[in-house]
C-alpha cells in the first residue's frame, strides 16, 4: 500500500494508491517538459525543525504549507513529541504536520505516526525499502522519503519506497539535514528533470536570498528550509520565514 498528498490538509488525510512510477535510466536526460506529475500553482513550502508553539504560529501566519517536528535526539532541534503535542494538536488543521524521523526502530516511526495530531512521516536517515513499505503499510499514513542526493545515479532508486514524495538534501557526512550546506542546483535540477511521475521536494541551503533563484533552476514540487529562517538553531526567525514563503510565491509565479 502507498500513500499520497502529504502537504494536503490535515483534516483530509489524502490517501491514493500509487503504481510505482516509471523512471528510465539515469543515464537518460529526458528533456524538461516531460514532468508526468501536475505541477501545482505554487511551489509547497514546509518549515522545519520547529520546536515550540509560537515559532509554529508564526511559521503558519507567514504561510507555511507544512511543519516538521524532528524527533532525532541527535538534532539541535530534536522535540519531544509527547510533551508537545498539546501545542501541536492545537495548530489549525490546515496545515499539515510532518514527524521526521532518522533511523528510528520500526515500532518507534509507527508510534509518531499514530499520533493524531501527525499528518505524514518523513524518514531522513538510512532507512531501506523493506522498512518504508512495511511503515506506510502498518501507519497508513503518507511518507516523504529524503535523500542525500550525492551523484544523479542515485535517482534510479526512488521509485523504491512507495512514496510518490522524495525530498532531495544536501550531502555531509554524518549529518541528517538541517546542515544549511546547499545542494548543487545544477544535479537537482537534473534529478527533478528525470523523475516524472515523483514529486520532489528541494532542501539544503535554502534561504529567503536564494530560494527564488533555485526555484527557477530546479522546478521542485516543493521546498524545504530550516537554519535558513533561523536566528539560532531551533529558533525561527519571523521576519525570514515570511520573505522565505514571499520569495517563493514571486518565484512559483
Amino acid at each position: 500500500m502507498t500513500h499520497d498528498a502529504p502537504f494536503s490538509p490535515s483534516g483530509s488525510k489524502a490517501a491514493a494508491a500509487f503504481s510505482g512510477a516509471s523512471l528510465p535510466s539515469p543515464r537518460e536526460d529526458p528533456p524538461h517538459h516531460n514532468h508526468e506529475y501536475r505541477q501545482p500553482a505554487r511551489v509547497r513550502v514546509k518549515i522545519c525543525g520547529l520546536t515550540s508553539a509560537a515559532d509554529a504560529e508564526a511559521a503558519i501566519h507567514a504561510g507555511a504549507d507544512a511543519l516538521g517536528f524532528n524527533t532525532w535526539s541527535g538534532s539541535r532541534r530534536f522535540l519531544d513529541l509527547a510533551r508537545a503535542g498539546d501545542w501541536i494538536a492545537g495548530l489549525p488543521a490546515f496545515v499539515t504536520r510532518v514527524a521526521l524521523c532518522v533511523n528510528a526502530p520500526l515500532s518507534t516511526a509507527s508510534a509518531f505516526a499514530a499520533l493524531p495530531f501527525i499528518d505524514v512521516v518523513q524518514l531522513h536517515g538510512d532507512e531501506e525499502r523493506d522498512y518504508c513499505l512495511q511503515l506506510a503499510e502498518v501507519s497508513g499514513r503518507p511518507l516523504i522519503r529524503a535523500v542525500r542526493l550525492e551523484s544523479f545515479e542515485q535517482s534510479a532508486g526512488f521509485g523504491q519506497w512507495g512514496t510518490r514524495h522524495v525530498l532531495i538534501d544536501a550531502a555531509v557526512a554524518g549529518e541528517y539535514g538541517g546542515t544549511g550546506a546547499r545542494l548543487d542546483l545544477e544535479l537537482a535540477a537534473r534529478t527533478v528533470q528525470h523523475c516524472r511521475g515523483l514529486c520532489l521536494t528541494l532542501a539544503g541551503g535554502l534561504d529567503p536570498d536564494n530560494v527564488a533563484e533555485a526555484i527557477r533552476r530546479v522546478r521542485p514540487y516543493a521546498v524545504d528550509v530550516a537554519s535558513g529562517v533561523e536566528s539560532a538553531p531551533g529558533r525561527k526567525d519571523v521576519s525570514k520565514m515570511r520573505a522565505f514563503v514571499q520569495a517563493v510565491a514571486e518565484a512559483s509565479r
